[in-house]
C-alpha cells in the first residue's frame, strides 16, 4: 500500500493535483519492482491524450522520479527517451506530433461538493517544453507535478510495464478509470455517458450503445484482459422505464502474479543500458529494435544477449559485437543445452586442471622452502665452522699454525683456491696472506676446523 511521507523512487511515482482526504487507499501491487507511479484516489481526468503520447508521459515522469534532485529542465539521450516510451517509429515527424499532443493534454481533478455545494476544480499541462537536437531529448515539466511525482500522498498503484502494452487509446483510459476498484472486485454502477466521455469526442455513432460496444467497449475489455494485470466483465441496466441501456457495471479480477509479470521500464533501462554501452550498438540498430519490439521482445533481447556473451567468452566474436548481437537477435539464436553442457565439461576439465597445477605448484614450493632452509642452516654450519677453524688456528702453537699453512697449500681445496685468487704456489703461504683474502681466510679456517674436529694434527 502506499506509505504517506515516501520518498518518491521507481516505486512510487504520483500522477495528481489534489489529495483527497476521503479517498481510501488501494494495495500497491506485490512486484514491488516494477515501475509505475502511485495515482490518488480522486476522479482524474487525462483528456486529449492518445496511446503513443501517455507512453511520452510515463516515461518523462519515470526520469524525474529517478533523478537524485529536482531538475529546472530534464535531459537525457535521445535513443534513451524513446526506447522507455517503447517508441516503434523512425519517422521523427510523428514523433513531433506526439510531443505536441503530450502539450496540449491537461490533468484535470474534481472532488465531491464542499459544504457551500462548490464543487473544486483544478486543471494544469502534463508537460511543458520539449526539445532534441544532437541526439538529446530535453524537457521540462510544471514545477507543481514535479512535487506530486516526486512527493507522498495517498494513493494506488499504475503500473507502468502493463501502461505501456496498451495500444488502443480507450483501453488505456477505460484501464486508467478501472483500476481504483481493483481490490473491491466491482464498481457502482457507471452512467453510459461517463464512459463515453472518458475518451473525449467518439462521434456520433458513440451514441448509440451497440456501435459503442462494437468500436469502443468489447475491444478496450479484450485488450484489457489480454495485455494487463485485470480480468474484466461487464453487465448492463436500462435506464428506468426504457429499454435503452444506460449504465455499466463491471466486476474486476486480479490475475496471478506469474501472468502479471509482464515487461517493466526498470527490464528495458537494463537492457537499453547493456546494447548500448556493452555491445556499442548504433542508433540506427537501436532504432531498428525499437520499431519491431512486437516482434523483439524483452524475452528474445534476453535470450540474444545471452548468445552474444557466451560466444564473446568462447573467443567466436571475431569482429562486431554489436553486428553478431543483431543478427543473433533477428535469427533466434540461443544457446543450446548442449553448448551449455559443453562449457560445464570444459569448465570442470579446466578447474580440474587447475587443482592439480596448484598442487604442484604447491608442492614446488614447500621443496624450495625446505630446500632454502636447508641451504641456510648449512650457510650457519659453515660460518660457525669457520669461526671455530680460525679460533684453533689463533690459538695453536706457531709449529702447529705453520704445518697447517703448509698442509692446506698442498691440498687440492688449497691448490685450487690459491690459483683462483693468482697466489703464488711456489712460495710459503704466509698468515698475512691468508688474512689478506677473504675467501682464502674461509677456505683455511674451514680446513683447520676440519683438522682440529676428527683430532688430527699431523702434519701432511
Amino acid at each position: 500500500m502506499a506509505i504517506a511521507g515516501q520518498a518518491a523512487t521507481s516505486r512510487q511515482l504520483a500522477l495528481a493535483l489534489f489529495d483527497d482526504a476521503n479517498a481510501e487507499d488501494l494495495p500497491v501491487d506485490t512486484a514491488r519492482s516494477d515501475i509505475g507511479f502511485a495515482r490518488k484516489n480522486v476522479l482524474i481526468r487525462i483528456i486529449d491524450l492518445g496511446v503513443a503520447a501517455r507512453r511520452l508521459i510515463d516515461a518523462a515522469y519515470f526520469i524525474v522520479a529517478q533523478e537524485e534532485s529536482v531538475r529546472d529542465l530534464y535531459d537525457v539521450e535521445l535513443d534513451y527517451f524513446k526506447w522507455l516510451m517503447r517508441y516503434s517509429s523512425r519517422n521523427n515527424t510523428h514523433l513531433e506530433q506526439v510531443i505536441t499532443e503530450a502539450q496540449r493534454a491537461l490533468i484535470q481533478a474534481t472532488a465531491a461538493p464542499d459544504a457551500d455545494g462548490e464543487k473544486p476544480f483544478g486543471s494544469v499541462q502534463l508537460i511543458g517544453r520539449i526539445s532534441y537536437a544532437g541526439g538529446r531529448f530535453q524537457f521540462r515539466v510544471p514545477p507543481d507535478l514535479i512535487g506530486i511525482i516526486r512527493g507522498p500522498g495517498k494513493s494506488h498503484w499504475l503500473s507502468l510495464r502493463i501502461t505501456s502494452l496498451f495500444t488502443l487509446s480507450y483501453a488505456r483510459v477505460m484501464y486508467d478509470h478501472l483500476l481504483p476498484y481493483a481490490d473491491e472486485g466491482i464498481t457502482d454502477w457507471l452512467m453510459l455517458e461517463d464512459l463515453r466521455s472518458w475518451q473525449g469526442a467518439m462521434g456520433a455513432k458513440a451514441q448509440e450503445f451497440k456501435y459503442f460496444k462494437r468500436d469502443w467497449l468489447a475491444p478496450a475489455v479484450e485488450q484489457i484482459n489480454a495485455v494487463s494485470d485485470l480480468t474484466l466483465s461487464y453487465e448492463t441496466r436500462n435506464e428506468p422505464g426504457s429499454r435503452k441501456i444506460g449504465r455499466l457495471r463491471f466486476r474486476i479480477e486480479r490475475k496471478e502474479m506469474a501472468e502479471r509479470m509482464l515487461h517493466t521500464h526498470e527490464q528495458a533501462q537494463a537492457i537499453y543500458q547493456t546494447l548500448k554501452q556493452e555491445f556499442g550498438l548504433s542508433s540506427a540498430q537501436l532504432n531498428q529494435i525499437a520499431a519491431e519490439r512486437d516482434t523483439y521482445t524483452d524475452e528474445r533481447l534476453d535470450q540474444a544477449i545471452e548468445r552474444t556473451r557466451f560466444s564473446l567468452k568462447m573467443g567466436k566474436v571475431s569482429k562486431s559485437p554489436a553486428g553478431f548481437f543483431m543478427k543473433a537477435l533477428k535469427e533466434g539464436w540461443i544457446i543450446s543445452d548442449a553448448e551449455r553442457a559443453m562449457v560445464e565439461i570444459q569448465e570442470n576439465l579446466s578447474q580440474a586442471e587447475r587443482r592439480e597445477a596448484d598442487l604442484k605448484e604447491q608442492t614446488h614450493t614447500r621443496m624450495a622452502l625446505r630446500t632454502a632452509a636447508q641451504d641456510m642452516h648449512a650457510q650457519d654450519r659453515r660460518v660457525e665452522e669457520v669461526r671455530r677453524g680460525w679460533d684453533a688456528y689463533a690459538t695453536a702453537t706457531l709449529k702447529q699454525q705453520e704445518d697447517w699453512r703448509r698442509s692446506y697449500k698442498a691440498s687440492p681445496a688449497g691448490k685450487l683456491t690459491l690459483r683462483r685468487l693468482g697466489i703464488d704456489l711456489i712460495s710459503d703461504l704466509a698468515e698475512a696472506t691468508v688474512q689478506k683474502y677473504p675467501d682464502l681466510m674461509d677456505g683455511f679456517s674451514g680446513y683447520v676446523f676440519n683438522k682440529t674436529k676428527s683430532g688430527t694434527t699431523k702434519s701432511q
